[in-house]
């Protein structure tokens, strides 16, 4: 099968000008090549595109693809991660992970949680606030916990981002404001264990496939899982595996979320006790990291026994089976998942598929 390849590569992005920051969604030329790699394992042709206006360039020029593997996070706006998935569709391009429409209602954070409120899925109180003023509209109970709407990798979460007061409030809202021009979401602190559970797989066929707790290790910021905690994980984090019990549960409420919100073949769920002691929703990453040592979901990945390939086997599996339910008349092969262990949430045992 020839599988295009599209990216943002993060190194083209800092030549341009762009601050680490500002870049650090983006991807390290090991993250491409072992994904490259790893497709090409599994018996496929890969074909690089790189990022958004690469793929404009090729598709005008009449290049086509059997499946594009799509991990470009987009450039400028809240709808960035929708931009290659919407122009894929419009060529009739089948392309792995969720669609346009999930790529935005989940970078919206509060659109996310709207929309796990509504089915019933347990999430903090919030507010949106677009202008300093509105800060005066706040009646959520303090501590509170503010970041930038739409933004991945922590960015613009550091050690003001737990709030005690209102005066506090006004000020870190208004400074996410002028750094980021974008809203900003404050919503109640969630005081817990922090987790990520991975996901594979589409609607009834998703399975969730290890979870792991988030443990800061004299960090920095013990608040919060920050940009910088983030980026120094190996100083500041220490993942565990979890099991049993309280696996089952963030597994059943973690799926629960990507079904309601519709996502595909793979990413994960962050999750946190609340106040009550109960999972509460933090967001959903339709679009997770997939560098094979220092990412979120490869790391859960090897902490539960699932290897990067079987990991990239998986989410193209689910994306393949997509395709063939929606009855194209071009061929495809669906290559077989093996020996990757998965909680099979309701029936709490662990399958092998």
């Amino acid at each position: 099968m020839n599988i295009g390849f599209t990216y943002d590569l993060k190194s083209e992005y800092l030549q341009q000008g762009l601050s680490l920051e500002e870049a650090a969604e983006f991807d390290q030329e090991d993250t491409i090549e072992s994904i490259a790699h790893t497709l090409q394992l599994l018996g496929h042709g890969v074909d690089r595109i790189g990022n958004l206006k690469s793929l404009i360039g090729r598709l005008y020029a009449g290049d086509r693809w059997d499946l594009v593997f799509n991990i470009c996070e987009g450039r400028l706006g809240v709808a960035r991660e929708a931009q290659v998935p919407a122009l894929l569709e419009a060529f009739n391009i089948p392309y792995t992970f969720s669609d346009a429409a999930a790529m935005v209602y989940t970078l919206d954070k509060a659109l996310a949680k709207l929309m796990v409120r509504d089915a019933g899925i347990r999430t903090p109180q919030f507010l949106v606030v677009y202008q300093p003023e509105d800060c005066k509209f706040c009646h959520l109970t303090y501590p509170l916990f503010a970041k930038p709407l739409a933004e991945g990798t922590s960015k613009g979460i550091d050690v003001s981002s737990k709030i005690n007061n209102s005066s506090s409030l006004l000020q870190v809202c208004t400074n996410l404001l002028h750094k980021f021009h974008e809203p900003v979401l404050v919503e109640e602190y969630l005081p817990g264990r922090e987790f990520t559970v991975g996901i594979i797989g589409t609607g009834a066929a998703a399975r969730v496939v290890g979870a792991m707790e988030i443990q800061l290790q004299k960090a920095n910021n013990q608040e919060a899982y920050s940009f910088d905690n983030k980026i120094e994980y190996e100083k500041y984090v220490k993942y565990t595996p979890i099991k049993g019990e309280l696996l089952t549960a963030c597994a059943d409420f973690s799926l629960a979320a990507w079904r309601t919100l519709s996502l595909r073949d793979g990413g994960r769920v962050d999750v946190r006790f609340d106040r009550e002691n109960q999972l509460s929703f933090i967001e959903a990453n339709p679009l997770a990291g997939l560098n094979p040592m220092h990412s979120d979901l490869p790391i859960l990945c090897r902490l539960n026994g699932i290897t990067f390939e079987q990991l990239i086997q998986g989410i193209l599996a689910s994306a393949l089976q997509r395709i063939a339910e929606l009855g194209d008349d071009a061929e495809v092969v669906i290559e077989p998942v093996t020996n990757i262990p998965v909680l099979d949430s309701g029936k709490l045992k662990i399958a092998v598929k």
